[in-house]
């Protein structure tokens, strides 16, 4: 490097830290953008025409700097603003598939029960009825409403496995 480019650059410093500082509103990143610029003045000092003014050069070279990192911030940015929408989405879509399986199962082996055995599920179970009033709806004795609600969780039990059972007659109800 000449020597008299680095005594220019040497008293450029100060001025390219302030204009940097005040670009990115960081001393740190001003402190950066002015240690690339260097190193592009350091890469590229070949290419500089007699008559150019080094300081104008440096500070092009930093606002350029600070625009593309300006540039690929917002890319970032974006790319994780994205991904933390597809997150959210694809937790919800699963929650949602889980549940929509749970029920879809559930469904299925409730399908498979005696119209008896359905209607005394659902009432005490998803609806949230007492064995007495489950009793007065379906006009038969509380005893058969116990014994049809333990053949029915029996059957669903034969089918889906007890925690499953559970499980989904909990989302249910």
């Amino acid at each position: 490097m000449r020597t008299d480019l680095t005594q220019q650059l040497i008293e450029l410093i100060p001025r390219m830290r302030r204009f940097a500082c005040g670009l990115s509103g960081e001393r740190d990143r001003g402190d950066e953008l002015v240690q690339a610029a260097c190193e592009r003045l350091l890469k590229h000092q070949h290419r500089l025409q007699p008559d150019t003014r080094l300081d104008s050069w440096l500070y092009r070279v930093i606002r350029n700097l600070h625009l593309d990192s300006l540039r690929s911030a917002s890319v970032q940015d974006r790319g994780v603003e994205q991904m933390r929408q597809v997150a959210d989405v694809s937790a919800r879509n699963a929650d949602s598939l889980e549940g929509e399986m749970a029920l879809h199962e559930i469904q299925r082996g409730m399908a498979a029960l005696s119209e008896e055995h359905r209607t005394v599920l659902m009432l005490v179970c998803v609806e949230g009825l007492s064995y007495r009033e489950t009793a007065d709806i379906l006009q038969v004795p509380m005893g058969t409403v116990t014994s049809r609600l333990v053949r029915a969780r029996k059957a669903l039990i034969e089918q889906l496995g007890e925690d499953s059972v559970k499980l989904e007659l909990e989302a249910l109800g």
